[in-house]
């Protein structure tokens, strides 16, 4: 797959994807900041400003005017923010990349963040906040990842705290906009259908009011004491119990293993006839959903398993997933089952590069991380290069040398035979 490079002036890369028999594109602007680079006082300014982008321009002062213009010709948009980036797109016909591209420059360069608009966007945080609380199979994750990381920000949640929320200031927001939302760390990516010379024209044209400089760095990750509890459990009168189980890993997004750790994950819960989707829901009915993944950030990464089960039966999960993860690293892998997570992994990501918003996240975030873009062939290369004791030495790394933490959202209260339970 072909792509271009081409670096503004202010030092924004984009980066153009011409993709055959398609009528449609995405155009997608990343930012290589997110809660990470926040502080104990402004956890949740990434997530709450990427909602106040959308709340009134200088063109479009209204806030609901950018939806309603994108609504009008059927594209569709939204926003996301993570731990380490926080992207903006629209996906539109084809004859309507001038629309995608006025309305995304304009939004992150002429945002009016009214006082109004702030509080009112604060209430709407607040009952996303609550939102997620109520969703056990997804605040699950949190608090396995703030198992995972303590107190410091990878620990953090992304839409912040009650406290933080509430303390943010309009001078808060605007100060980190300031900070981080500079060209040099900006990447703005376009896939699909479109005329590249017309359409870089009118990228530059569009961005090249975006502020130069160089974004604040995120502080390195430290590693947290042994003596902290590696069991949460969050009591709650569910109809199953949540579970995430799993542990940090020193693979990041940098690692040449990283490879290897995704094909573990296929291999242990990354498909329907993994090993512990066999195990627990085929074999013993234990479960309707068990999976696995891994996460890679710029200086660590975890590797962790979920799965929602009858609350009676939730120790014999949590066992049956420990072993597993012990005999990976005890007794390896077959070539078999390498030979068919690689084949897996490798049609999943073919069938994933046939959409544009797919394409567009694959270059922009090598591009924003990486500095560079491997192709999507050189990628399936490498994953064609692991080996068996690769795979194995990092089912070892991950589960022999590092501590297994457990998060769980059900009616438990046993903290203690958990704990017992994981260090076994």
């Amino acid at each position: 797959m072909r792509h271009t490079k081409t670096t503004l002036k202010n030092g924004m890369r984009v980066i153009t994807v011409p993709m055959k028999d398609t009528k449609s594109l995405t155009l997608l602007a990343l930012f290589g900041t997110g809660s990470r680079y926040e502080t104990k006082k402004t956890n949740g300014v990434s997530h709450f400003l990427e909602h106040l982008f959308f709340k009134g321009t200088t063109s479009r002062p209204r806030p609901g005017d950018v939806s309603q213009a994108l609504d009008d010709v059927g594209a569709e948009h939204n926003a996301f923010t993570s731990k380490e980036y926080t992207g903006y797109w629209v996906k539109a016909a084809s004859r309507h990349i001038p629309l995608a591209l006025d309305i995304v420059s304009d939004i992150l360069i002429e945002p009016l963040f009214k006082a109004e608009e702030i509080e009112k966007e604060r209430g709407v945080i607040f009952q996303e906040m609550h939102m997620y609380l109520d969703t056990p199979r997804r605040y699950v994750h949190d608090l396995f990842e703030s198992l995972v990381y303590g107190d410091e920000p990878l620990g953090w949640e992304i839409i912040g705290t009650s406290h933080s929320l509430r303390g943010l200031t309009r001078k808060d927001i605007l100060a980190y906009r300031k900070s981080q939302y500079v060209g040099s760390n900006a990447v703005l990516v376009v896939a699909g259908s479109f005329h590249e010379e017309d359409t870089l024209g009118r990228i530059k044209k569009a961005f090249e009011r975006l502020p130069a400089g160089s974004a604040k760095p995120c502080s390195p990750f430290s590693v947290i004491k042994k003596d902290v509890s590696r069991v949460h459990l969050e009591f709650k009168k569910s109809d199953q119990t949540h579970v995430v189980i799993g542990a940090r890993s020193n693979f990041s997004m940098f690692h040449d293993e990283r490879y290897a750790v995704a094909l573990l994950a296929t291999i242990l819960g990354g498909k329907t006839s993994s090993r512990l989707f066999q195990e627990i829901r085929e074999k013993r009915g234990l479960a309707y959903t068990v999976s696995a993944m891994t996460e890679q950030f710029l200086d660590s990464g975890y590797f962790s398993v979920y799965a929602g089960v009858p609350h009676g039966k939730t120790k014999e999960v949590v066992r049956r997933i420990r072993d597993e993860f012990w005999r990976a690293g005890e007794s390896g892998i077959s070539s078999r089952e390498l030979r068919q997570a690689k084949d897996f992994w490798r049609g999943q990501f073919a069938i994933s590069l046939e959409s544009s918003d797919e394409v567009a996240s694959f270059y922009g975030t090598h591009e924003l991380f990486y500095k560079d873009v491997v192709s999507p062939e050189e990628v399936m290369e490498k994953i064609e290069h692991v080996t068996r004791e690769e795979v194995t030495s990092v089912a070892q790394e991950i589960f022999h040398k590092q501590s297994v933490c457990l998060a769980l959202i059900g009616p438990h209260r046993d903290d203690m035979a958990y704990e017992q339970l994981i260090r076994v």
